[in-house]
């Protein structure tokens, strides 16, 4: 679509946004909401289409405005929360489809890198994970509980220490991008290499499938949900290196903003995660293989259709949105 014909066919809307926001007039927070959700949408749009020219200058302004409007006042309520989960973080998962996307195929590659050292380097796992945890879990496969390691301390401490310990972890992975990604980089580096050697580990005891019993179900919504971090890290590195039509400080600001959301909309999930960590994967060798399998197919399809079905979703229900 030309611009000119774009900015034609939305211009009455921005126009009555602008009366909105320029008068000061109060409108129920749905209709904001909406507001919002189009109006980003249009961004995303000429961001896309024509990322320099005015039309994404006064789109962005806008859309910095309206958000101010909805999250800077005073009162908390119900509709702005469910507004947060449901539209936002998913509409800015479709706008940083691409980094998540880079992200998942960074990490996994990451993950190869630590599969195939561990193939190569017998010592390669030890270097990695410890000679403690190896030691400890060797004994583990002596006694015939393999990760016998998820069953040590109490249930409420494994839960609230895991859970605390990832999302430290996560806002490490977003805070980092400050350093041009590099520390995010490592995070994914080290987090990917883990998991591989630790998986090909297990295989090389003839335990693969035991061991993926037990650590994806949990791992389902944690691994998903640190990708998803490193993503928010590289969104604040965007923001710093390629400011392109924005003063560096300004894409700075709106980048530390959607990258932040973006990283909040995992914490749901690294609760739930914790929780199945601590309450559930000790009794991975007792429960039945189909509800093994349900809790781990049902976390990996539900954080999966959240950040990468249903952002398209609801991009595609945004009738504003025709190229």
């Amino acid at each position: 679509m030309r611009e000119v014909a774009f900015i034609e066919q939305n211009k009455d809307k921005w126009l009555e946004v602008e009366a909105i926001l320029n008068k000061g007039q109060t409108i129920s927070p749905d209709q904001m909401a909406d507001n919002y959700i189009q109006l980003l949408g249009d961004l995303s749009f000429a961001q896309t289409y024509y990322p320099r020219s005015n039309t994404t200058i006064y789109l962005n302004f806008l859309v910095t405005q309206i958000y101010q409007k909805i999250y800077k006042t005073k009162r908390i309520d119900k509709n702005r929360l469910k507004f947060f989960f449901t539209d936002y973080v998913p509409m800015l998962a479709y706008k940083y489809r691409k980094l998540i996307y880079f992200s998942f195929i960074l990490f996994f590659f990451f993950v190869l890198i630590g599969v195939l050292s561990a193939q190569y380097m017998p010592r390669y796992i030890r270097a990695i994970l410890g000679d403690y945890y190896v030691n400890q879990t060797l004994e583990n496969i002596e006694k015939g509980n393999p990760m016998g390691v998820y069953g040590d301390g109490s249930n409420w401490g494994g839960f609230i220490g895991i859970t605390l310990n990832n999302i430290r972890v996560a806002f490490l992975c977003f805070i980092y991008g400050i350093t041009a990604g590099v520390m995010t980089f490592f995070i994914a580096l080290n987090n990917g290499v883990m998991l591989g050697s630790f998986q090909y580990f297990f295989y090389e005891k003839g335990l693969l499938f035991l061991s993926v019993r037990a650590i994806w179900l949990h791992g389902a919504m944690e691994i998903f949900s640190i990708v998803i971090a490193i993503a928010s890290g590289f969104i604040l590195t965007g923001g710093i290196l390629f400011p392109k039509t924005y003063s560096r400080l300004l894409s700075f600001k709106v980048a530390f903003r959607e990258g932040v959301s973006l990283l909040l909309g995992t914490v749901p999930f690294f609760i739930a995660a914790g929780f199945i960590e601590g309450f559930i994967t000790r009794y991975y060798n007792q429960m039945p293989l189909w509800l093994n399998m349900l809790i781990i197919l049902g976390s990996l399809s539900v954080i999966s259709f959240y950040f990468l079905v249903y952002p398209i979703v609801k991009h595609t229900k945004n009738k504003y949105l025709k190229p």
